[in-house]
Formats: structure tokens, sequence, C-alpha cells
């Protein structure tokens, strides 16, 4: 007997929801595979039963100290950073309806680099400034260029145009590099070897102070984001359909805006600049669970985590003395997918 259209179309979704709970669940025993195996990457070597005896207090106390004070908040700020990163790339995808917009498109990175370079350069050496108002004068800089962004890009008359924030932001953070870059050359070599580090995205020497200050951020704006998460299936359609479902575009742009923003910079204030993340991820996450942001956006916040701490650990392991820093390897994977994309847009 031949299936009504309805009885098809429920077929049809549940296969679907069953696909993107297999998706997910997947990048969950990747991430478990992926800890595990980053807890016994580094330039002291814990053996795997080495691991498990520390974690459950049987190791010694050189053991506990590695395991607990260096490798396991350096896991977990991966984690949150590129749960944090894809999240924001997801957003600006959405709200822009350009596909390869990520969080650099609004200037963050060079936002928070150039406050960085701006604050150290008023010290003799890196040693004397104190290292702790790092992480907010950098998200206090990934905000205000973000800002002056939006500002650009708004009109009374079209209010934000999508387009014109993604060709505002590439002309802002163009300007914003060049003058970090100027800055950077009147450094003294100290100064400008640390600067560099944390520009090219560097999660060692996390600790679990930095874990509990970033906690709250990427959990509560992640939420926001969720709650957000039918405006940005409307804020996807033509803006004409968007109207007519009774979205006030401009309105819902700002705070999801915002939100990215907020992911962002906090992000990119414990790791320096981390790109292509908030790329990669949403791209894959699209792939594999469809466009709806109900399930794209924790596919998006499951694939980053998972590509930024696979980063992380290929660092330490190919060349455990010295390390990779995770924004380097991130590129490197990131690069190719990138151009293919572009390959493949129809911009």
């Amino acid at each position: 007997m031949k299936k009504s259209l309805a009885e098809q179309m429920q077929e049809s979704t549940q296969k679907r929801r069953k696909r993107q709970w297999a998706v997910m669940i997947t990048f969950a025993v990747f991430m478990v595979a992926f800890i595990f195996i980053s807890m016994n990457t580094g330039f002291s070597k814990l053996t795997p039963a080495e691991v498990l005896n520390t974690l459950f207090g049987k190791g010694t106390s050189r053991q506990s100290l590695i395991l607990f004070e260096f490798r396991l908040p350096r896991i977990v700020i991966s984690m949150l950073v590129g749960a944090g990163l894809a999240v924001s790339g997801c957003i600006l995808q959405g709200v822009s309806r350009n596909a390869l917009a990520d969080p650099g498109i609004l200037g963050i990175t060079s936002g928070s680099g150039l406050i960085v370079v701006l604050y150290l350069s008023f010290y003799s050496s890196a040693a004397k400034a104190p290292t702790l108002l790092l992480p907010f004068l950098a998200l206090a800089g990934g905000l205000m260029i973000a800002a002056i962004i939006y500002m650009l890009s708004y009109s009374k008359k079209d209010g934000l145009n999508p387009n014109r924030m993604v060709l505002t932001g590439i002309a802002v953070t163009a300007a914003v590099n060049g003058l970090m870059i100027v800055l950077m050359l009147r450094l003294n070599p100290n100064k400008y070897d640390m600067i560099a580090s944390w520009l090219a995205g560097s999660i060692w020497g996390s600790t679990w102070k930095q874990v509990l200050t970033l906690l709250p951020w990427v959990l509560l704006l992640i939420a926001f984001a969720f709650l957000k998460s039918r405006m940005l299936d409307a804020l996807s359609l033509n803006e004409n359909v968007a109207s007519s479902l009774g979205v006030n575009l401009n309105r819902e742009r700002l705070y999801l805006l915002l939100i990215a923003v907020g992911l962002a910079a906090a992000c990119v204030a414990f790791t320096g600049g981390i790109g292509f993340v908030g790329l990669i991820a949403p791209h894959l996450a699209r792939r594999l669970v469809g466009p709806g942001h109900r399930m794209l956006l924790p596919a998006s916040a499951l694939g980053g985590a998972l590509l930024l701490l696979m980063a992380d650990t290929l660092g330490r392991l190919i060349f455990p003395a010295t390390e990779i820093h995770a924004g380097i390897m991130v590129a490197i994977i990131g690069a190719p997918y990138f151009l293919y994309l572009l390959s493949r847009s129809k911009m």
C-alpha cells in the first residue's frame, strides 16, 4: 500500500533526526577519545596507565601536577574556545547570509591584538606589564572594533546591510592589521616575541582561573544563541520573507551580533588569534545535520571544540619539545578547506 504524503514526510523527519543525533554522538565519542590522547601527549611523558591511576588519585605528585595543573586546564580551554568560536561563526554566517563569514570578519582578533600591542608598548619589558589585564583589554578591543564596523555598516534608510558589513569588516581589519604591524616594529625583541606568540593562537599556559573566567561567557552566550535559533532561521531566509514573518530585522541582527562578538572576543582574549574554527566547524556541521539552527548550533559547538582540541593535541604530538601553536595547526587544516569553499562559492 502506497504511503500518504504526510507519512512520507514524517518518515523523512525521523530519519533526519536519527542522523542528526548520530552525528552528535559521533562528535562526542571522538572528543572523549582526543581528551584521553591529549592527556597522554606532551614533553613530559605519561603512559595511559599512569593517566588512569592519576585520575583515580593513585598517581605521584609529579603526575598529578602535570595532569591536573597543566594538561586538563589546557584541554578544557581548547574545547571552550573551539565551541565559542564555532557558534560565533555559525551566527555570523546566518546573519550575514555569507557562507565565508567567520569571527575575524568583524575584526575581533585584530582589534584585540591592537589593544594588547598598545598596552605593552607603555612598559619597558613584558614582565613589568600586569598580565592579568590582558584578557580584559583584548575583549574591549574586539568589541570596540566590532562596534565601529557596525556603525559604518548601518544606515537609517536601509538599516544594517549584511553585504556592507562584510566588506566594511574586511577593510577595517586590514587597516587595523597594518597599524598593528607598524606598532610591533617599534617594540624590543622580547615584547615582539611575546605578542607574536599570542597573536599566533597559543593555548600554552592555560590555568583553572582562566577556565573559570571563560566558562560562564561561553555557556551563557551559547545558551542565548540557542534561544535565538528560530530567529537565525528566519534571518537566513530572504529579507522580505523574514519581515513577513514578523521579524524585526535590525533588532534581531543587533542582538545576534552582540552574542557572536561577545563569544569570539572572550575566546580570543584567552588564546589569541585562532582563525578558521568559526568557518570550518559550522560548514561541516551544516553538511551533516542540515541548515536548521536548532541542531546546527550545538553541532557546530561540538565540532569546533573537537577541531581545536585536535589541533592543540597534534601540535604537541608532532614536536613535543617546541610545540606548534594551535592557531597555526588550525590554519594548516583550515586554509585548504577555505580555498575549497571559495572555489564553490557563488560570491
